[in-house]
């Protein structure tokens, strides 16, 4: 798998940070505002709690400001309450639990005279010289609910509310404001430990969000080496099977590790069947001799061999072999690569073939050339003997044999230039129906004479054809005569034009019923000079070939001896 690049860890950081902390504090301020709106409402409770029990006293007999005092002590003594005082509007403790303090001063930095005019409650955070910290809440105190001042005098009040009312000689009405000072180490401590849980969380959450992002990454690098992995092995793998040449793989212990088409098919094995098996007992022994002998730091580079195969072939091959190792090193075993020579043996003696034939034209074309000059010279002379001599009758029989003789080696000759000389093809659009059928014109008397019959099939697909017609009508005319002259004692000759299940080539056969060809002389019939009549002249069939080869065309024959022969044209539609 690939390794993660560091810039996806940089971004993981820079996207993840940021949303997580801003999620860490907003989390931070809920919980501050919770604690907050906790320890108001505990405040509201007391001051309710207080109140209540004011209004309760008042309904008795005998309550006095001792008892205030009272119960302003007992209810401070609940858990997390540090202070409970209630002051008049301009500050002046009129009630505290601590008895010491009544008469001071408290609620400076606040406007007593608004607060206690309304029923709002405010809070404020008091930091105390041992660093204490205390949350407190201010309300108006209205211990009558409905009637929220004393009249000076009135018979709650006592010597101690009297002495602090006699300080105010010009108002009627004292406004009182209650305070309630609460104790914040436990909530504090709660907060501190939310807090430290909240961030606790958000670390894991984003280290799990940022292992999440790099699994992400790293299952998508898995995924797309997989992917690419697969894409690899199935071109390799097919790029091996359909390679143009034989490929063979062997392990270390000389067995047979992968074998491709071609190889199967030069050696006449299936991959199933080889697979997994010794190399050499399937393999021919010349092909294995040489495996055998290389050496881990050597290697075959295109040998050829001629490896006897176990049904009885002789195959030339092309060897090349060499150890493949891997990123340490490590022999794992043996590559070969090998290649069937038989075609290119074959295109080699055909190139050595036609460099010898080429050679021969030329020479033949240059001794044509010297001859028909001298012939020239005989057939006048055999004309003027014959004319000269017409008494003499054997005279007469001798000129006539020498100017036959002479137009015979003149036609050789022609044959022979025609033959050497390189063909030109001019082609051109041609109807070939009547193009064919005023070629058999041309044979109808001959065929006559023999009592052969002529016949033709032309398929109505094919209409037009892109020919040289003069070259291809001396192709045909030789392939007529040679059909005629095939067969003695009458017979047919026939004539089919159609298209091939491709599309892309014309045939046109030739079919007789004369006397065939040996099998011996079929692989002969187009090289030059070669011929099985007694008046020919070997000619014939190698001109034809040259000019079908021009054409882009080839030639097939099909002959048994005593039933016929058929010779097919296929030229390119």
């Amino acid at each position: 798998m690939a390794a993660v690049p560091p810039w996806v860890f940089i971004g993981a950081v820079v996207v993840l940070f940021p949303i997580f902390t801003f999620v860490t504090l907003e989390d931070i301020n809920r919980q501050k505002e919770s604690s907050i709106r906790l320890l108001l409402e505990k405040g509201a409770a007391l001051i309710r709690s207080f109140e209540a029990g004011t209004r309760t006293g008042m309904m008795g007999i005998g309550w006095d400001g001792f008892q205030l005092q009272k119960l302003l002590t007992e209810t401070a003594q609940q858990p997390d309450i540090v202070y409970l005082l209630v002051t008049d509007h301009r500050g002046t403790i009129l009630a505290h639990n601590d008895t010491a303090r009544i008469g001071g001063k408290h609620g400076k930095r606040l406007d007593l005279n608004l607060i206690s005019h309304s029923k709002k409650l405010n809070w404020r955070l008091l930091s105390r010289p041992d660093g204490k910290k205390i949350f407190e809440v201010v309300r108006k105190f209205s211990p009558t609910g409905g009637f929220p001042r004393f009249r000076r005098g009135h018979m709650m009040l006592n010597r101690l509310f009297q002495q602090r009312f006699n300080e105010w000689e010009s108002d009627e009405f004292v406004d009182l404001v209650i305070f309630v000072g609460l104790d914040m180490r436990s909530v504090e401590e709660a907060r501190r430990t939310d807090t430290r849980h909240t961030v606790i969380m958000t670390s894991i959450l984003l280290l799990v969000g940022f292992a999440g992002i790099i699994l992400l990454f790293l299952a998508q690098g898995y995924r797309s080496t997989k992917a690419s992995l697969s894409r690899i092995k199935a071109f390799s793998g097919n790029l091996v099977e359909n390679m143009p040449i034989g490929l063979l793989a062997t392990d270390n212990d000389g067995r047979i590790a992968s074998l491709n088409q071609v190889a199967g098919h030069i050696l006449n094995l299936s991959s199933e069947n080889a697979i997994g098996e010794d190399a050499k007992k399937i393999l021919p022994p010349q092909l294995w001799a040489q495996l055998k002998g290389i050496g881990v730091d050597k290697r075959v580079v295109g040998k050829e061999i001629d490896c006897s195969m176990h049904d009885g072939r002789v195959v030339p091959l092309e060897v090349s072999a060499s150890f493949f190792k891997d990123e340490a090193g490590t022999v794992l075993g043996l590559v070969t690569l090998f290649k069937d020579l038989t075609e290119v043996r074959l295109l080699k003696q055909e190139v050595v073939r036609s460099q010898r034939l080429a050679t021969v034209g030329r020479l033949a074309a240059g001794i044509a050339h010297e001859i028909r000059n001298p012939l020239s010279s005989i057939k006048g002379f055999a004309t003027y003997f014959k004319e000269r001599y017409q008494e003499k009758p054997e005279d007469q029989q001798v000129s006539n044999i020498m100017i036959q003789e002479v137009d015979r080696l003149n036609k050789v000759v022609g044959q022979l230039l025609d033959f050497a000389k390189p063909v030109t093809i001019s082609k051109v659009s041609v109807s070939l129906k009547p193009f064919i059928e005023d070629s058999l014109k041309l044979v109808t008397r001959q065929a006559e004479e023999k009592g052969i019959t002529i016949q033709t099939d032309f398929r109505p697909q094919v209409d037009i054809g892109f020919i040289d017609s003069d070259r291809i009508n001396q192709v045909l005319l030789n392939l007529y005569l040679n059909a005629i002259e095939s067969m003695n004692e009458g017979g047919c000759l026939s004539v089919t034009l159609s298209v091939l299940e491709d599309g892309e080539q014309i045939e046109i056969q030739v079919s007789d019923t004369g006397a065939g060809i040996r099998a011996d002389d079929l692989a002969h019939i187009f090289d030059p000079y070669f011929t099985t009549k007694n008046s020919g002249t070997g000619l014939g069939l190698a001109i034809v070939h040259n000019i079908l080869e021009n054409h882009g065309g080839e030639i097939k024959v099909e002959s048994r001896p005593g039933q016929g022969t058929t010779i097919g044209l296929l030229l390119p539609n």
